[in-house]
């Protein structure tokens, strides 16, 4: 009770709750910009540690702006506690998919999609290809992150081999898992949203269809182009023929291998938990390892005969820990090195550090300010539409986390949305618009820090490719400014 009376006496001043936000901003545009600007290796990256860093660092500015309004330090690391206990789950996903994309490639899988996919599609097709096999996959599991790390990481490959830029694959990998995810009733935020703002799933589904096809017709459109584009730089038949060669004499390639990815889709399509799924994955991954390649298990190993001791520590050290399969071709010797869990680490470490940020910010009532002064702004419906927008990507920068950037704007806008007359699909439809897909273009939201290192391309790469998220909240500024498909309450409804 004493930290609600010293709160309502001191309320932040809407200055005071963007000191932090000011601060953070501007210490990640300089580390990136200029610090990291033309780095010259891989481990030389700002979401290696300085991002982190700089992330506790907004998170001091912020703990001091509440210490001078009289917040207490245990309530702002309680929330910082329960922060980090909301993302528990996204934390042991994230060592997951690290163990089984490793095993995946050490078992021949994603060699072997490879290796299908390059001799069955080309340079010009394979973008829309992507896109639309990703809506799919996502449609039916109901889970971005699921579609990313499993098709995504298989099309991030072929693209390689195909001469195809990874951020351009990238884009099209997460315009379609957010399509499928933003669209599917499987899909925990496509349920959040409309319990939000106070309206039914299939209401919700239906009324983004207004805005989501229009926005999903012109990415598609723009990744046909880029695909023709694409066919001057693609491989031809002779290195075509040298990949698959390098593959062949490298792994045992069979359709038998894609049991395991079918066996997690089904299981995800099936309402299995993300986590047990991709468990399940890991360890059908490691087992088909020493069943169909044995050799580069032992090599994984360092012995020449295999036995249980030593393929139990190949396929421990593969999951857990950087392994190299040394293949023929310079291409596929940087498609095939992984990270295991342990190259999840510095990911981890960013949505850590950007929890305890967000936990700050809203125990000292920061977020809940930013968030009044754009309520405060929406005197027009457009205005409410706007304000909607920019809280969803306020929450996306702040909170880092698209759960947040959904729920606080749906409790604060929904009443609002009433007293303009509009029904709640309106809200329901921009908090996914926004909140929902936005995410994956922040680089240390968890949505973006996750994206980044599941498909090995950073969020500034493929942030313009990522044609679908960033043009969403856009179509429904669009739509709001020329009162197109909003829908008013009925005589019942306001009832």
């Amino acid at each position: 009770m004493a930290f609600r009376k010293l709160r309502e006496n001191a309320e932040l001043t809407l200055w005071e709750a963007l000191i932090p936000v000011i601060v953070l901003v501007a210490l990640l545009a300089y580390n990136v910009l200029f610090a990291y600007n033309g780095k010259v290796n891989p481990d030389d990256d700002p979401l290696n540690g300085s991002n982190q860093f700089l992330l506790l660092i907004g998170a001091a500015v912020a703990a001091i702006v509440g210490f001078y309004n009289h917040v207490d330090y245990d309530k702002m690391i309680e929330k910082v506690g329960l922060n980090l206990k909301d993302t528990s789950e996204a934390i042991l996903i994230l060592l997951m998919v690290g163990a089984l994309s490793s095993t995946w490639i050490l078992s021949g899988i994603i060699p072997t999609i490879i290796y299908g996919g390059i001799q069955l599609l080309n340079p010009v097709i394979f973008l829309p290809i992507a896109l639309i096999i990703c809506s799919i996959v996502s449609l039916f599991t109901g889970s971005s992150w699921s579609t990313s790390a499993t098709v995504g990481i298989a099309m991030i490959g072929i693209g390689s081999s195909l001469g195809i830029s990874p951020a351009i694959v990238a884009g099209a990998v997460i315009s379609g898992a957010y399509f499928g995810d933003k669209m599917s009733p499987l899909s925990d935020t496509t349920n959040l949203a409309p319990a939000m703002a106070g309206t039914t799933l299939f209401a919700h589904i239906n009324y983004m269809k207004y805005t989501t096809f229009p926005t999903y017709t012109i990415t598609l459109i723009f990744f046909i182009i880029l695909g023709l584009n694409q066919n001057a730089n693609g491989v031809g038949g002779d290195e075509i023929k040298q990949l698959t060669d390098a593959i062949d004499a490298k792994y045992f390639v069979s359709p038998l291998l894609m049991i395991v990815p079918v066996l997690v889709i089904v299981m995800i399509v099936r309402k299995t938990k993300p986590l047990i799924a991709l468990l399940a994955g890991t360890l059908l991954g490691g087992l088909f390892s020493v069943i169909f390649q044995p050799s580069l298990v032992a090599e994984v190993a360092k012995v020449s005969n295999l036995d249980f001791h030593s393929a139990y520590k190949g396929v421990m050290e593969n999951m857990v820990t950087d392994t190299s399969i040394e293949m023929n071709n310079e291409k596929l010797n940087s498609l095939f090195g992984t990270g295991g869990m342990k190259g999840m680490l510095s990911t981890i470490w960013l949505i850590i550090c950007a929890m305890v940020f967000g936990g700050v910010m809203d125990a000292i009532g920061a977020l809940a300010r930013i968030s009044k002064a754009l309520l405060s702004m929406a005197h027009s419906i457009f205005g409410l539409f706007s304000s909607t927008v920019a809280s969803c990507l306020t929450m996306n920068l702040t909170a880092s986390d698209q759960y947040i950037a959904i729920v606080v704007p749906g409790k604060m806008f929904t009443q609002a949305y009433k007293d303009k007359g509009l029904d709640p699909v309106n809200l329901s439809r921009t908090l996914e618009d926004t909140g929902t897909v936005t995410s994956a273009l922040i680089p240390w939201n968890t949505c973006g820090a996750y994206q980044s290192k599941v498909l090995g391309v950073g969020a500034e790469h493929y942030f313009i490719y990522a044609m679908f998220n960033w043009l969403s909240p856009i179509m429904t500024l669009i739509f709001a400014y020329f009162r197109i498909k909003i829908k008013y309450l009925t005589e019942e409804k306001k009832a």
